[in-house]
């Protein structure tokens, strides 16, 4: 019996290639679909703030919109879990302002759980922020510091 050397007999079988093929093309979709969501959430936020008269885009009215509105897109896409991750991860405790960011994260995820549709989101968030107050302690109440600390524009 001659056996020959060739490439074929060198390489795994054609059904494994399948299967590894599959695999990989299911992660590169996964990973791909984890790199798209963050780019949607973060897009469709900042077109709302830029399209928005709120004064304060940091510490003021319109950053407090800025985050109940992604958070609340956070928690209508996956759930309220997933916002707290995040603010875990991203707000320090330690300052004035990164506590308001938390407080009204939470406001967001209420209203991204509770919203029937996508659509609704926005609209209850404008509508939280516009009840807002100064310094407010209401779980339920969009806040903000006060207006000596606003430092205004729409970008930071």
């Amino acid at each position: 019996m001659s056996h020959k050397l060739s490439v074929m007999n060198l390489l795994p079988p054609i059904r494994s290639w399948k299967k590894r093929n599959k695999f990989v093309l299911l992660a590169v979709l996964f990973f791909s679909l984890l790199s798209v969501y963050p780019v949607f959430v973060l897009g469709y936020t900042w077109m709302k703030v830029l399209q928005s008269d709120l004064p304060g885009g940091r510490h003021g009215p319109l950053d407090a919109y800025r985050h109940t509105l992604a958070s609340a897109i956070v928690a209508h896409t996956f759930n309220e879990d997933v916002v707290d991750w995040v603010g875990d991860v991203m707000e320090d405790d330690g300052y004035v302002s990164q506590r308001m960011d938390k407080h009204n994260n939470r406001i967001g995820a209420g209203i991204g759980t509770r919203a029937r549709t996508f659509f609704e989101i926005e609209a209850a968030v404008a509508k939280r922020v516009s009840k807002g107050r100064v310094m407010a302690r209401d779980p339920e109440q969009s806040t903000w510091l006060p207006k000596v600390m606003w430092k205004d524009g729409k970008m930071w």
